[in-house]
């Protein structure tokens, strides 16, 4: 075996798939350079990490859930003067997640709350932190599940292992009290050491019919809200503003 082929098949016993995959052409590059070995193993090792940075990246967005892929730069802070762009950047240096910190994005439908905290869950993801999307439905039918078959703590450990879970849609469905007590189970799991996005266009107030009792709602709104970003997003509809403006271009 040469010298060249078992370096390509140590390359391929590492996993090493990035530097197995350039070193042909990067050879032929550098062999006119005269470079040294220091400088050649260090470029390629650095090519190396960043590829494998990009697969772990692109493998947590995928196991992440998002119903869609939408970015901050995707998103049109113009359409609503109310929104105050400054504070979205600031969450999006994810300091937030490093403080185990919540954030609560309230108002109407439409008005792009769950393109945000997608956004952030992603931006998340480039840098690896683990993150999953689902909606308050969703969660309460897995836990509930998980409940009846006896395994709730491991699917509660599960949920609660998450650096960010993105719970959407918060106070479209009425929750049972079994459903409300689990969920207050797993917010009280993750408080004060993992970061959770609520999404919601239910006030504060009402979510005592949310949860069908006002004691465990209070209880969670006490986990959530403690040191929590809240932002609240007031305007019309996005959709709803998209389609008029359309209907006007098109003379209807």
């Amino acid at each position: 075996m040469s010298e060249y082929t078992e370096l390509l098949h140590n390359l391929d016993k590492l996993e090493l798939l990035k530097i197995r995959s350039i070193l042909p052409e990067y050879l032929d590059k550098k062999k006119k350079d005269s470079a040294n070995i220091i400088k050649v193993l260090s470029d390629l090792t650095n090519q190396e990490i960043q590829d494998k940075s990009i697969r772990v990246s692109e493998n947590l967005t995928r196991m992440a859930a998002f119903p869609y892929k939408k970015t901050l730069s995707d998103f049109d802070f113009s359409f609503n003067e109310n929104i105050d762009k400054g504070y979205i950047l600031d969450l999006a240096t994810l300091r937030f997640v490093e403080d185990n910190k919540n954030v609560l994005f309230m108002g109407n439908p439409g008005v792009g709350k769950t393109h945000l905290a997608v956004a952030l869950g992603i931006l998340a993801t480039q840098n690896r932190y683990s993150v999953y999307f689902t909606t308050c439905h969703q969660l309460i039918t897995k836990l509930n599940k998980a409940h009846k078959e006896n395994r709730l703590e491991k699917q509660l450990q599960h949920f609660a292992q998450y650096r960010i879970l993105i719970i959407d849609e918060i106070g479209y469905l009425p929750i049972d009290i079994q459903g409300a007590n689990i969920f207050f189970q797993l917010i009280s799991k993750r408080y004060g050491k993992k970061s959770t996005i609520i999404r919601t266009n239910m006030p504060f107030g009402n979510w005592g019919d949310v949860f069908n009792n006002n004691t465990i709602a209070s209880a969670i709104l006490d986990r959530l809200l403690d040191q929590a970003y809240v932002v609240k997003i007031v305007g019309e509809s996005y959709r709803t503003k998209y389609l008029a403006a359309n209907k006007k271009s098109a003379g209807t």
